[in-house]
C-alpha cells in the first residue's frame, strides 16, 4: 500500500536555516504569459508583441513579473503553505533577472524565522525567503513572506 501524499508542513516541521528545495517546476510557455498578459489587464507589447519586444531592451518577449511571483508562490504551496491558516504579507519583492518564454522556473525556500502566535496556542507564524530561478541557475525573484501555520 502506498502513503497518501502530504500537502503541506506543520508548524513544527519547519527549522529556521533549513532550506527547501520545491519539487514543482514550470516551464512558461507563450500561452501562459499571453493569457496572463489578458487577463490581468497587463497590455504591455514588450508582453504580448514579438516584433515590439524584438526592437527592446532584451529583444524578446519578456513574462510578466506578477505572473513569475505568482507562479514562484504556487510552486511553494505543497512545502510551505500546504497547512496554512493564512499568508500574513508579502514582502521585499524583487525582480532579479528577466523571464523569457521557454524559461523554466524552479524554487527554493529558507526558513528565516518561526514564533509561536501569541494569541493561539494551535498555530505559529514562519517568515521565509522563497527564491525563483531559470534552468540556468540564474536567481530570477525574491521575496519574503510571513505565514500563519497550523501545528499538529
Amino acid at each position: 500500500m502506498m502513503n497518501q501524499s502530504v500537502l503541506g508542513l506543520y508548524f513544527e516541521d519547519f527549522e529556521v536555516g533549513a532550506e527547501i528545495k520545491h519539487a514543482l517546476s514550470k516551464t512558461i510557455f507563450e500561452c501562459d504569459n499571453n493569457f496572463f498578459s489578458l487577463m490581468t489587464m497587463n497590455h504591455h507589447p514588450v508582453h504580448t508583441n514579438a516584433d515590439y519586444a524584438s526592437h527592446n531592451q532584451h529583444g524578446r518577449l519578456l513574462v510578466v513579473g506578477t505572473l513569475v511571483f505568482s507562479l514562484a508562490v504556487g510552486i511553494t504551496v505543497p512545502d510551505v503553505s500546504g497547512k496554512a491558516i493564512a499568508n500574513l504579507d508579502y514582502e521585499s519583492i524583487k525582480h532579479l533577472h528577466p523571464v523569457f518564454v521557454g524559461d523554466t522556473l524552479y524554487v527554493r525556500t529558507v526558513v528565516l524565522d518561526k514564533r509561536e502566535s501569541k494569541s493561539k496556542a494551535d498555530r505559529g507564524i514562519i517568515y521565509v525567503e522563497s527564491i525563483a530561478y531559470n534552468q540556468d541557475g540564474i536567481d530570477v525573484l525574491s521575496f519574503r513572506r510571513h505565514v500563519l501555520v497550523k501545528k499538529r
